[in-house]
């Protein structure tokens, strides 16, 4: 018997091919005779009363598998939930890059098949918590799978800012901000940026400035338990943002200083037996294949 017996199904809201596939998994998973809990913002759009209309949080509570149906997006924004609960997540791939949704929609069964017979590579990835002080303060905080980035708050204007890791100082910098990555989002904004990829089994930190005002300012690597501070410079004129993986924005004024370390929950990744971190990379990049 698979140990997936409570499976959700999380989908991208009103996207036709994202509710064809949650469909799909939907009639296989009561063919396995699953308890299907499906996430209350796409169960409206199923047909069939076999499953429990629920929010993501009670997905993360009750649930042995969680199915992501949509992009890295939709995968972005569950995973930010699901991590605090002890819930496998797979994705299937409704978007366009799909490097956190490993599933092909066109064959989903055939891949699921083996998943439900306990064949598959389980895989950890950390994610990053940010909170932004204020006089001494917490005033805001959000969770971050990919990056956390700070940016001016309307159009593209230079910010003044100091960096320090672990309560040591290592530059002050005017550019258009800063990126956090981890090794799951050093292949998303931060790549972008000029940014290096990082395997996933580094325990690593990308920091990756935004056009700096200075030649000579370069991404850093460091260690991913490192507490890195951000203090905003009163000279400021605007009001900037903190964003969490683009979805989430946190206000920041001048003044303020934003924490950003290890979150201490894990998201649990399952993938296919297939599955190779490298081949996603010559996919998604258009690498080169071997010449024989």
């Amino acid at each position: 018997m698979s140990k997936f017996q409570t499976v959700g199904l999380i989908g991208k809201p009103n996207h036709p091919g994202a509710n064809i596939s949650l469909q799909a998994i939907l009639a296989y998973l009561c063919e396995h005779q699953c308890q299907v809990l499906v996430e209350k913002s796409v169960a409206e759009e199923l047909i069939g009363n076999s499953f429990e209309a629920v929010d993501i949080v009670e997905i993360g509570q009750r649930a042995d598998l969680a199915i992501v149906v949509g992009g890295d997006g939709s995968m972005l924004g569950a995973a930010r939930v699901l991590s605090r609960f002890n819930v496998a997540v797979v994705g299937v791939n409704r978007g366009n890059l799909g490097f956190l949704t490993d599933i092909d929609p066109d064959d989903f069964a055939a891949q699921l098949d083996p998943i439900f017979a306990g064949e598959y590579i389980a895989e950890q990835r950390f994610l990053l918590e940010t909170e932004v002080y204020r006089h001494g303060d917490v005033k805001s905080n959000n969770s971050a799978v990919n990056e956390v980035v700070l940016h001016p708050g309307k159009v593209a204007r230079m910010i003044e800012f100091e960096v320090f890791i672990d309560d040591t100082f290592v530059f002050s910098q005017r550019s258009d901000g800063l990126i956090v990555a981890t090794p799951t989002g050093s292949t998303a904004y931060s790549l972008s940026a000029g940014g290096p990829i990082v395997t996933p089994n580094l325990n690593a930190l990308v920091m990756v400035p935004m056009f700096p005002h200075t030649l000579s300012s370069r991404p850093i690597v460091v260690d991913a338990n490192s507490s890195i501070s951000l203090k905003i410079s009163d000279t400021n004129n605007d009001n900037l943002q903190v964003s969490c993986d683009g979805h989430v924005s946190l206000s920041v004024l001048p003044g303020d200083e934003i924490r950003i370390r290890k979150n201490p929950h894990m998201l649990s990744l399952i993938h296919p037996k297939n599955y190779s971190y490298f081949k996603v990379l010559r996919n998604k990049l258009d690498w080169g294949s071997r010449l024989y």
